[in-house]
């Protein structure tokens, strides 16, 4: 009877949108404006709160996230290039480009990241591509790579498709990833940027539309979009205290207050993970010393919600012995931490000394057969 109760209730939570309270998802979560939202931890790419994260749904210009990765992946960023004619003149938010300007890539990913440029997407499109559509395909293959199988692009700049979706877990999935580019990370946590555009180049001031920069504690980022279908999207991040967050939201009529309350929570949420006891030793083979000493690598330290905590597991794992020579930072093993079973983050442990190889004396005959070797070389 509780079984089927159980099942009604998340029926009925799905049909109305409500975010249900299950283990790493909902369970806490304020309530907000938003269509669908999510919260996930950087570090591990958990979700901490979520509301409908996996319905599909028009993202405006946070495609730029994707648009302005793509672009900052690629060489020569600083070279400058006469941006292409047709590809500047489009619809919506630009960074002013106009005909016969010269611009570098960099500065294109800063006007799609600040201003929100759709004539710096299409620009950097067609430089890094040789055409909108084949810098689509680009676009929805990285997406597949990633593993976001609930997204589509159709533009470069967000701009209303038949076909251009996105779900809030998969875009935060998207930033997760994009935040591990620091020239990305660099630029979207900037609320104004000085850059150099122009025919000739002139040095000029872009200002970010991303009102938490200045408004929310810690925030680094990261885009902001607004269509009529799409509605106010925005995907923030947010650091304290060693605390990675990034929070999305789609189709919210009051994003900077649902970010606001979204990351508040989660923050208060999650603490930090007790460390591990870890083997303080490994043997090693054929070294001078029997045993190397073991230490905790890793920069990132693991944030659990108060539940998570305890259901918490570790795995040591560490090869029988390790042969030698010996580096000290060498990675030994790893610990891997499960929650319900399933691996969330792993670190390396690593050897904390060095232990060189172990030369052996010769033996007699090995003695003998130098001696004859050395007596007929001369």
């Amino acid at each position: 009877m509780k079984k089927r109760l159980f099942s009604l209730l998340l029926a009925l939570a799905v049909l109305l949108g409500v975010p249900f309270p299950v283990h790493g998802e909902g369970a806490g979560m304020p309530e907000v404006s938003a269509k669908a939202a999510v919260v996930m931890d950087a570090l591990t790419g958990r979700v901490i709160f979520g509301k409908n994260p996996a319905e599909r749904l028009p993202m405006a210009s946070t495609t730029k996230i994707m648009t302005a990765l793509l672009t900052l992946e690629q060489p020569g960023l600083d070279v400058m290039f006469e941006a292409d004619e047709n590809a500047i003149q489009v619809e919506g938010s630009s960074m002013g480009l106009r005909v016969g300007d010269m611009v570098s890539l960099r500065t294109l990913a800063a006007g799609m990241l600040l201003p929100s440029g759709n004539d710096a997407a299409n620009a950097a499109a067609v430089r890094v591509a040789g055409s909108i559509p084949e810098f689509v395909m680009m676009m929805n293959r990285r997406a597949a790579q990633l593993g976001l199988s609930d997204t589509n692009f159709e533009t470069p700049s967000g701009l209303d498709g038949q076909n251009h979706y996105t779900t809030a877990k998969d875009l935060a999935l998207l930033a997760r990833a994009a935040l591990q580019n620091q020239d990305f990370r660099a630029i979207c946590s900037q609320s104004a940027m000085k850059v150099s555009f122009g025919n000739p180049p002139a040095d000029r001031w872009l200002t970010n539309h991303n009102r938490l920069l200045k408004e929310y504690e810690g925030c680094i980022g990261v885009k902001t979009g607004f269509t009529k279908k799409a509605g106010r999207c925005l995907v923030s991040a947010a650091e304290r205290d060693g605390l990675t967050l990034i929070c999305v939201t789609l189709n919210a009529p009051d994003d900077w207050a649902d970010h606001k309350a979204l990351l508040d929570a989660a923050f208060a949420a999650l603490s930090p993970a007790e460390e591990p006891e870890i083997p303080q030793t490994v043997p090693v083979a054929g070294g001078t010393a029997e045993t190397v000493p073991l230490k905790l690598g890793g920069e990132g330290t693991l944030f659990l919600t108060e539940e998570e905590s305890s259901l918490l597991e570790t795995k040591i794992l560490l090869p029988k012995f390790l042969y030698a020579p010996v580096t000290a930072g060498q990675e030994a093993g790893e610990i891997r931490y499960l929650l319900d079973g399933e691996p969330i983050y792993t670190r390396p442990l690593l050897a904390a000394e060095n232990v060189d190889i172990l030369e052996k004396e010769p033996g007699f005959w090995e003695r003998v057969a130098q001696w004859w070797k050395n007596l007929f070389d001369r």
